[in-house]
């Protein structure tokens, strides 16, 4: 057994476990790279002691110091683990979308964390890394990470992982898949297995169909700690330095619902307990190896564990609330209900008047819901759950105009109601029910796949339980 001489010495080394029955009858062996079993749980702790090391070479980093960093959890819990054990005290911002476990294991390290608000503009006060960067220029000896523009980022997975994939599989490794987050992991062992190869390694994204890095939109998604997400207000997209574009040969964009099942997939299947971004490479994994075969080798990133993700990806109750699971069969649920079209959707700053007239082309008009959202909308895409902030009934909103309560120049937002309750397609029609009646409400908006499906009354809940 190895023997170290501080927990940070035993990052890295994590072990290459080859997947059998996910695989099904693909002839191209696929296997996972497991950065879970990592000390601090994930393969963010290589660019933790990567940046922690060149923070103290350069003299950024004194004793006594203070680390500063905006994290989705992962690099947290990293800086958090050499923090403690180097004696250094240590803030992080993190998103309010994070789970409640990363929140939880940040503060058992005695990490202080501040959490933000995940839906707001890049350039507001109160993102993450606005938040990092000025608690780290108001803390005397604070030392900010910066891990979406820190040159150790990616050089730890040059020096250590890319290496490791190489020895363990003697060469014989043609592709890489991996997601991008700061884009370190793909970046700096992308460069490395091209380098060692001769260019022979293809090295591909796994993306969550909306970021932006392999073309989306940039609307909201719900798989954590992947992808480029752009707030509708943002003023300037910018990517980090940590992300190398041309390393990645091509991208695979993977929904939601795919990324979340092959997670629990990967549990219940080859007993690997990881977390949702796991389960978008391997989705992605296993659609790169499908055309490949036996001389072909396929390596897949598994980023964190599932125990971060126990309340969310790997809860039944989550996944149903958000319309990812379908209905056991066991009770009757919301898709046994009748589910109305949802009304039109306008933006909040649409005036009053542009609502109602895009009611009245929607045939609308009358007493159907209008949901506020905070996006600019295209006919092509689907309205995601997290966009939707109000609702306002077109019927109630020209009575307001007729009374004299509503002017037709007036923003839609400051007519709207709070948003109506969100219940999922699976699940169970008394659950839903009993929802509305918590929120003293009449109607919910019924989610599939994290997306506005429709509308369903407490009349329909009931006739559907009968």
């Amino acid at each position: 057994m190895d023997v170290y001489a501080s927990l940070v010495d035993a990052v890295g080394g994590t072990p290459l476990v080859r997947l059998n029955r996910v695989t099904g009858a693909l002839t191209a062996p696929v296997f996972a790279k497991l950065e879970y079993v990592n000390p601090g749980g994930s393969v963010k702790d290589r660019a933790a002691v990567a940046m922690v090391d060149a923070a103290e070479e350069a003299g950024l980093l004194r004793p006594g110091g203070t680390v500063v960093e905006g994290t989705s959890g992962n690099t947290g819990a990293g800086l958090a683990m050499v923090a403690a054990q180097r004696g250094y005290r240590c803030v992080f911002a993190i998103p309010d979308k994070s789970s409640g476990e990363k929140i939880a294991l940040l503060r058992a390290y005695g990490a202080e964390v501040v959490v933000c608000p995940s839906g707001v503009p890049r350039e507001h006060p109160d993102h993450v890394h606005e938040t990092a960067a000025r608690i780290a220029a108001e803390t005397p000896g604070a030392w900010h990470a910066d891990q979406y523009d820190n040159p150790a980022n990616p050089l730890a997975h040059y020096r250590g992982t890319g290496p490791e994939i190489w020895r363990q599989t003697e060469g014989r490794v043609t592709h890489l898949v991996a997601g991008v987050g700061t884009g370190g992991t793909i970046t700096g062992t992308g460069e490395y297995l091209k380098e060692v190869s001769d260019g022979r390694v293809t090295v591909v994204g796994a993306d969550p169909e909306a970021s932006v890095y392999s073309g989306g939109d940039g609307r909201p998604y719900f798989v954590e700690s992947i992808g480029h997400f752009v707030h509708p207000e943002t003023v300037e997209d910018l990517w980090p330095s940590s992300y190398h574009p041309p390393v990645v040969d091509r991208f695979e964009t993977i929904p939601d619902r795919e990324s979340l099942l092959t997670a629990r997939r990967l549990a219940r299947e080859e007993g690997l307990l990881a977390g949702g971004s796991a389960g978008t490479a391997v989705a992605a994994a296993l659609r790169i190896a499908a055309g490949l075969g036996p001389d072909d080798l396929v390596v897949v990133l598994l980023p964190d564990s599932g125990r971060n993700y126990l309340s969310k990806v790997h809860d039944d109750g989550w996944l149903r609330r958000w319309g990812f699971l379908d209905s056991d069969g066991a009770l009757p649920s919301v898709g046994d209900a009748r589910i109305t079209a949802v009304g039109p959707h306008v933006r909040p700053t649409d005036t009053v008047e542009e609502s109602l007239a895009t009611a009245r082309k929607a045939g609308l008009l009358d007493g159907d819901t209008v949901l506020v959202t905070t996006v600019a909308l295209r006919p092509d895409r689907p309205v995601m759950a997290p966009e939707v902030i109000g609702a306002v009934s077109a019927e109630r909103l020209r009575a307001a105009v007729e009374s004299g309560t509503a002017r037709g120049g007036d923003p839609v937002a400051s007519h709207a109601a709070p948003a109506l309750p969100l219940v999922g397609r699976g699940e169970s029609a008394a659950a839903a029910l009993a929802a509305l009646e918590e929120q003293a409400a009449e109607a919910a908006v019924v989610l599939l796949d994290g997306k506005v499906h429709g509308v369903v009354g407490r009349s329909a809940l009931r006739t559907a339980m009968g």
